[in-house]
């Protein structure tokens, strides 16, 4: 073995040794300011710019870690126009649709004490094109592969996502894996978490082609995007995502043609108008609705057309992609209602922001179809929280904090639990109240868990710590209701008193309603009932109940099987 042979070893050697050291997540990404050039006819990304990095770890840093997609290569890390030494590696990662990452273990010229930042110069460049390489190593079917994974840069159609998708920018964290339920969402919600506050200027530049007839046009979904142009057959876009953390940054280019409305863009390819304009209609009339509950948008909805009819949707911020051909009303109708949602309201909270947008999805059934169009839809979400929630007793302490919605990255309970705890709490509070708190949200301020519980009790001036208790900052399980006794007594001249004793089997506590059946009629009241513990409500009615019915449907129940009590005859004569 030759000493060039026998250094390069010992480099690889230490470098596989740092690797089982490294603290991967020491530094958090506060600000990049990054040029990116698009090259669609080659495939071809290229960036250069600046990263800024804050030791957020408790001990001094002379080791940083930049993460970029295993399609991309490092080709300079400077500090201060100076080339600064370090190992690009190969590591295995879902958090990029490649499977992998190009990691640069960069040796700092001296330690980073705690607090304290570092500017990194850097250039990376090459190519960006379909691949599922992470889906079909699991044994997913290649079809269904690349209807997910569908980012790439082409001649034709050019779509690339952020980190959970495509790594296109510089990131720095543990390995993700998609074999392992939910990994892939907790390493990235940990991401998210740390890069709050973060942000990303970006310089876009798409090159085209002078032969094009058409012009491709370049939708980007950054909070500040003002100046997209077209400079001798450039597209060139100045871009501020501000903050980070809330947004997947994310930009796409086509030759589309639009439809635009007032709340919204509609950008489609050629032979899909008619489903462009069925989602634009079915905007506009979500629109009023989705106004009186969360504002005016911050900025217009643009929803985007992908190729393939079987190509799975996105959504961040106020851009949606999602193949338009074969969308039916209801499911345009559903769509606009979340997105018009996101372009309204933003909360750094994933349980407030993806809640709200389905909670706003449930009231445009509402609207459209009657309550229980409503209801039937949180219904369909019941079987997804019971099976997230695993419900066989009481939970475990750990999994009370880990399932928390203030705490949990499990998508089913930020969507479908999110969506029913609103509900709830709207007919806790009443619409008028929740609009009220919804209104007075500032994300900014929202430094702790209790800052929306606090926004709704100072408008519906109600005490809601028991609820938040059971549903937002705990995970208590769901709730299982049941008519424990019934008992009926004649009243003078001619009526009837009920008197009525409800049991919660179930840990969670909530306000649920009750309802008398009788001749020709029914009457509801509201009743809490704790978790482990039974309540009694008395009803006053003209005619002898029949039946008792707890829960409509409002609220999610472990087991629905035993909520009707049927009253005997002869006994509600008495």
């Amino acid at each position: 073995m030759t000493l060039r042979h026998l250094c390069y070893l010992c480099l690889l050697c230490a470098s596989a040794l740092n690797c089982f050291s490294l603290d991967r997540e020491a530094f958090t990404f506060t600000k990049y300011d990054l040029d990116v050039r698009i090259e669609p006819g080659q495939q071809r990304l290229g960036a250069r710019g600046t990263v800024r990095l804050r030791n957020d770890s408790s001990a001094p840093q002379k080791i940083a870690v930049l993460q970029i997609s295993s399609s991309l290569s490092w080709r300079s890390i400077k500090i201060g126009g100076k080339q600064v030494q370090f190992v690009s590696q190969p590591y295995t990662s879902d958090i990029d649709h490649t499977g992998a990452l190009s990691e640069a273990i960069v040796t700092l010229p001296e330690s980073i004490p705690p607090k304290s930042i570092v500017d990194l110069e850097i250039a990376y460049e090459g190519v960006l094109v379909l691949d599922s390489t992470r889906l079909t190593r699991l044994g997913t079917p290649d079809a269904t592969a690349k209807s997910t994974d569908w980012d790439q840069i082409g001649p034709t159609f050019t779509a690339v996502r952020g980190a959970g998708y495509v790594t296109w920018y510089p990131v720095a964290t543990e390995a993700a894996n998609l074999s392992e339920a939910a990994n892939l969402f907790d390493v990235l919600q940990q991401w998210k978490t740390r890069e709050a506050a973060s942000s990303l200027h970006l310089r876009l530049t798409v090159t085209g082609n002078e032969d094009e007839q058409n012009k491709p046009e370049l939708l980007i979904n950054a909070t500040n995007c003002p100046t997209t142009h077209e400079v001798a057959h450039e597209f060139v876009a100045d871009c501020t995502y501000q903050p980070l953390g809330s947004v997947v940054p994310a930009f796409v280019m086509a030759d589309y043609e639009v439809v635009s409305r007032n709340p919204i863009n509609v950008h489609f390819f050629s032979g899909h108008d008619t489903a462009a304009a069925t989602f634009a209609d079915a905007a506009e009339k979500a629109a009023p609705l989705i106004m009186d509950w969360f504002g005016a948008p911050r900025s217009k909805a643009q929803t985007v057309d992908l190729p393939d009819a079987e190509d799975a949707p996105f959504e961040s911020g106020s851009l949606l992609l999602a193949p338009l051909a074969g969308l039916d009303p209801r499911q345009a109708g559903l769509a606009a209602a979340h997105q018009l949602t996101h372009a309204a309201f933003s909360s750094p909270r994933p349980w407030i922001n993806e809640g709200l947008a389905h909670f706003a999805q449930a009231l445009y059934l509402e609207q459209q179809s009657g309550r229980q169009a409503a209801l039937d839809y949180m219904a369909a979400h019941r079987s997804a929280i019971s099976a997230v929630e695993k419900i066989t007793g009481a939970p475990r302490s750990e999994d009370e904090s880990n399932r928390s919605l203030v705490n949990t990255n499990d998508e089913e309970l930020l969507r479908s639990k999110a969506m029913c705890v609103w509900w709830m709490l709207r007919e806790m509070v009443g619409d008028a109240a929740l609009k009220k708190a919804i209104a007075s949200y500032r994300p900014e301020q929202d430094k702790e868990p209790s800052y929306m519980q606090r926004l709704m009790q100072a408008q519906s001036h109600k005490d809601l710590e028991w609820f938040f208790d059971d549903w937002v900052y705990r995970d208590q399980g769901l709730p299982d209701f049941k008519v424990e006794s019934a008992f009926t007594r004649k009243t003078l001249p001619e009526g009837y008193m009920l008197t009525i004793t409800v049991a919660n089997l179930g840990a969670a506590g909530a306000e649920v309603p009750v309802t008398v059946k009788f001749a020709g009629g029914e009457v509801t009241q509201r009743m809490v009932v704790h978790g482990k513990s039974n309540a009694v409500t008395r009803v006053e009615l003209l005619q002898p109940p029949e039946e008792i019915v707890v829960n409509d449907g409002s609220v999610p129940e472990s087991d629905m099987t035993n909520n009707v009590f049927t009253i005997d005859a002869a006994d509600a004569a008495k």
